[in-house]
This record gives C-alpha cells, sequence and structure tokens, in this order.
C-alpha cells in the first residue's frame, strides 16, 4: 500500500528526558512517522542522522532535549534536536560552512555530525537565547533531506 505526502507541511514533536534510551525513543519516533508519510526510501539514513545528533544531546548537556520532524510540502524533511546547552559546534553555526574533521579510525566517538554534514542536504545550527547574559535557552541542530537531491541509503 502506497501512503500519498500530503500537500501541506506536517510535522511531529517528542520531547525527551535526559535518559541513554531517549536515542532509541527518537529512532522508533523516526520510523513510525516517516513510514506514516510514505516515506520509506529515507527511513534508515534519517533514523542514523537523527540518531547522532540525539545522541550528541544527551552525552554534551545535563538536560532535556527535544526532535521535531517536519515534512514540508515540496518533499523535503527537516528534522531538528534542540538541547540545553548553547555551544553551537563548528561549523553548524553556519550551513555549508566546510566540514567537521574526521576522526581518526580508531576513535569510538567523533563521528556524528560529519555524518550528518555527508549525507544531508542541508544542515545548520544556532544558540537560543543570549548565553552571555546568561539567558542562554540552549540550541537547535537542523539537517534537511529529500526534495530534488534525493539522501543516499545508509546500511546500518
Amino acid at each position: 500500500m502506497v501512503t500519498v505526502a500530503p500537500p501541506h507541511p506536517w510535522a511531529y514533536a517528542l520531547r525527551m528526558p535526559h535518559d541513554p534510551r531517549a536515542v532509541r525513543v527518537a529512532r522508533m519516533t523516526v520510523r513510525a512517522a516517516l513510514d506514516g508519510h510514505g516515506m520509506r526510501d529515507i527511513v534508515d539514513s534519517v533514523e542514523l542522522l537523527t540518531s547522532e545528533l540525539v545522541t550528541n544531546a544527551y552525552r554534551h548537556t545535563k538536560g532535556p532535549a527535544s526532535l521535531r520532524l517536519t515534512g514540508l510540502s515540496d518533499g523535503r524533511l527537516r528534522v531538528g534536536v534542540w538541547d540545553s546547552h548553547p555551544y553551537v559546534p563548528a561549523p553548524f553555526g553556519g550551513a555549508g560552512e566546510g566540514l567537521a574533521p574526521l576522526a581518526p579510525e580508531e576513535a569510538e566517538c567523533g563521528r556524528g555530525l560529519r555524518l550528518v554534514q555527508e549525507h544531508a542536504d542541508s544542515w545548520g545550527g544556532w544558540a537560543l537565547g543570549d548565553a552571555a547574559l546568561g539567558r542562554g535557552a540552549g540550541k537547535l541542530l537542523w539537517f534537511e533531506v529529500g526534495g530534488r537531491a534525493k539522501l543516499p541509503l545508509l546500511r546500518k
């Protein structure tokens, strides 16, 4: 059975506590939403990239995080992950500006943001609030896939 994507944008939001199981819940949410909207061709890749951003939110903060999936009317998918820390890792501060450095082959971490940059059509991030004045509200990292440019399918 083929599901037809609606002509209007749709969005799902998930609030996650600071809990290592949140990464699994985020992956399950991505899979369910994209399956339901007939976007099965990008499920595995989006699930992996989302998992990387949610894992970073868990590893580098002490607070909650949020996931937002937005299906846009032109067939693109936007994924945003908010967390409570205001630091925006380079080069997510400017969409498409350079690439994160490659992690050494033996490294156990450090590959996630590079995966997003290599496999998403666009990405970016910004700090929310005014961290310099002690009024930081965290940050939002995002990526988009789909539309005219197709995301290559990644296999686990």
